[in-house]
């Protein structure tokens, strides 16, 4: 699942970020993201856009200590994760049916912020609905993610883009937040 969406098979809809060709940016390195977490028995896959400069420097999702997801998603399943090692979140995420996985396979980035992505590939995504038949949910983390939820629809997905977990969107509080979180959280009816 590490192919991604050409120009000519993405969604209409999904708006790919180039840089300039001034932009020292387009000589800096790509950089690629990690594989999804996810089972036979995933029910609702988590997509962020791709991960940050912490995650890629620890090879872990949602490295950064500011980062709310691990505290959002550990009190929407009433489950301590944020004391649990790495490996054990993963394994207590799927054991609630819940994957994790980006948007973008690659992309080209300075720092951590999703407006900073430029030259974005898309993970493929055209294996989910055949190797997971009980997916049924898909919850983007933030806007970025959030663009493809109108394509997962299409595919039949229950798509919900929930308020990102990322430091630099502090607009809402966490407790505001979490209630979101813990609605999308649900398994899906079906």
């Amino acid at each position: 699942m590490s192919q991604s969406f050409s120009m000519q098979t993405a969604p209409a809809n999904y708006s790919f970020m180039k840089a300039p060709e001034s932009n020292p940016l387009a000589q800096a390195p790509v950089l690629l993201g990690f594989p999804p977490v996810i089972n036979e028995h995933t029910h609702t896959l988590i997509l962020g856009s791709f991960p940050g400069a912490a995650s890629l420097t620890a090879t872990q999702y949602y490295a950064y200590r500011q980062n709310q997801f691990w505290r959002l998603v550990s009190a929407s399943l009433a489950t301590d994760l944020v004391t649990l090692d790495y490996e054990q979140r993963l394994q207590t995420l799927l054991a609630h049916g819940i994957g994790l996985w980006d948007v973008f396979h690659s992309c080209v980035r300075a720092g951590s912020l999703d407006s900073a992505i430029r030259e974005g590939k898309l993970n493929d995504f055209s294996g989910l609905r055949p190797t997971h038949p009980h997916l049924r949910k898909l919850c983007f983390n933030g806007q970025t993610a959030g663009k493809m939820a109108t394509y997962f629809q299409q595919q039949g997905y229950q798509t919900l883009i929930l308020p990102s977990s990322s430091p630099a969107h502090a607009t809402r509080s966490f407790a505001d937040k979490l209630l979101d979180w813990q609605a999308g959280l649900q398994p899906a009816p079906g």
